[in-house]
């Protein structure tokens, strides 16, 4: 199988310390060029990073015909024009998270990935770590009986005002930065999609972007899944399923380092001691590098790949809910 010619667009900083090395490192990609509007800056990491090309524009790459597909993080107001651009210039895209901001924005990107006839997809790189696809399998098995519950806590503090994630004019805040995650493992985890949510959220005075937010979101048959995600409190990442018949923990669940052994803890719930806890190991991986392998099979079977549009779409309209529920102060539906 040929590998799949890619290109990155920008150089953010989630390209350089991820997804550049990420896709160095995966068996079926090549990176061949980057592209930014800094033309000094993108020739320094062109060649730190051995890419044969380094473009002054987005339009000079996705001209580019030796390109397949394209790596997109830039800021999250430029996800889908640019995308859309990407697709319409004839390339497969993976998008940074989230891909749209809106359930009617994520429909275009759809639209016009099929029109294209090209794969897109959302970069949620954790349900390609080993941690999250046998916490699936495990809940598939029933090993902790019919899932009813799941709590997420997710934060960082960033109190710069010239970052990209404290400009509510260009889709920053924390339920768009990690809040989607919380999200996606919802979705992941039950397989199912939301009914209604609510969610509160405190803005900060200056930047107005939300600083603190929490959130319910209903699935069918009254599973849930509350979460607070932060981005001026203190580092954390956990991830509780609740069962029937135990519970599961999450090993740093958002961004476990490609060099750590996960160890995703079953406990049956027997003993509040952990007298019936059991650890799996699970091996080092780098998610970003399964999440690149993985797109690019997908682009050479015709698959579609994981978080491709239609997964987008429901994560749009769950996060553009939980936006109105917070305005409104009740509960809000979710409709795709």
């Amino acid at each position: 199988m040929e590998p799949i010619r890619w290109g990155v667009l920008s150089t953010a900083g989630i390209g350089i310390k991820a997804m550049i090395p990420a896709l160095n490192a995966a068996s079926n990609c090549e990176l061949r060029a980057i592209a930014s509007r800094q033309r000094d800056r993108v020739g320094i990491v062109a060649r730190e990073f051995g890419i044969e090309s380094a473009y002054g524009s987005y339009d000079e790459l996705l001209a580019d015909p030796e390109i397949d597909a394209v790596y997109n993080p830039l800021p999250n107001h430029l996800h889908v024009p640019v995308t859309i651009q990407a697709l319409k210039a004839g390339k497969h895209v993976l998008c940074e998270k989230p891909l749209a901001m809106t359930e009617a924005e994520a429909r275009h990107v759809a639209e016009a990935a099929s029109t294209a006839g090209r794969q897109v997809a959302e970069a949620f790189m954790t349900c390609h770590h080993p941690q999250w696809v046998r916490a699936r399998d495990l809940l598939r098995e029933g090993r902790i009986g019919r899932p009813s519950a799941i709590q997420v806590l997710f934060s960082y503090s960033n109190t710069d005002p010239e970052n990209v994630r404290n400009k509510p004019d260009i889709g920053g805040g924390g339920l768009y930065d990690i809040g989607c995650y919380a999200v996606r493992a919802g979705r992941w985890l039950f397989g199912s999609e939301p009914e209604a949510v609510c969610a509160v959220m405190d803005r900060d005075p200056a930047f107005g972007t939300d600083r603190l937010t929490s959130g319910v979101i209903r699935f069918p048959d009254g599973a849930h899944l509350n979460f607070t995600v932060a981005t001026q409190s203190a580092l954390a990442q956990q991830m509780t399923v609740l069962g029937a018949e135990g519970y599961m923990l999450f090993d740093a669940p958002f961004n476990c380092p490609p060099d750590h052994a996960a160890r995703l803890v079953i406990d049956d719930g027997s003993d509040l001691l952990g007298k019936g806890r059991q650890v799996e190991i699970l091996p080092p991986a780098n998610q970003y590098q399964l999440q690149a392998e993985e797109f690019s099979r997908a682009i050479r079977s015709g698959e579609t790949a994981l978080n491709g549009p239609v997964d987008a779409i429901c994560n749009a309209a769950t996060t553009e809910a939980l936006t109105r529920a917070a305005e409104s102060g009740g509960w809000e539906p979710v409709t795709t």
